[in-house]
């Protein structure tokens, strides 16, 4: 049986998904951009900020879901632009301890409302 994971301290669907599916001890967060849930607005214009508001939204989901950082086996981001990947290095790797999941960076065309950065992830427990 797969559960829905809804909070609202992350931003809410944009479309046809939920924000995460936990099926046994695994969970699928779809992916998030840098949109503040309170105000529904990116969090800045700047990449590094709108990566910073995408792992506030992911560490909400997660623990919604009684899951961690450390619990993150595999992540995948999105960006709108391959110059930013230095700045979301950055912010991404402040964002973990100890070993870091497996992960794949690929540059999009666009993303959703114009983000410059979405992260999904996959956790386990």
């Amino acid at each position: 049986m797969k559960t829905v994971i809804q909070t609202g301290q992350a931003p809410a669907a944009i479309g046809p998904y939920s924000q995460a599916i936990r099926k046994g001890g695994m969970l699928f967060v779809s992916g998030q951009l840098g949109i503040d849930p309170a105000t529904g607005n990116f969090a800045g214009e700047d990449v590094k900020e709108q990566a910073v508001q995408a792992f506030r939204n992911i560490r909400a989901i997660l623990s919604e879901a009684g899951y961690t950082m450390a619990d993150i086996v595999k992540t995948t981001v999105f960006l709108a632009d391959m110059a930013d990947f230095a700045g979301v290095n950055e912010i991404y790797a402040a964002q973990f301890e100890g070993d870091f999941p497996a992960r794949s960076a690929v540059a999009v065309r666009t993303l959703p409302k114009n983000g410059r950065v979405e992260i999904e992830i996959v956790a386990v427990k």
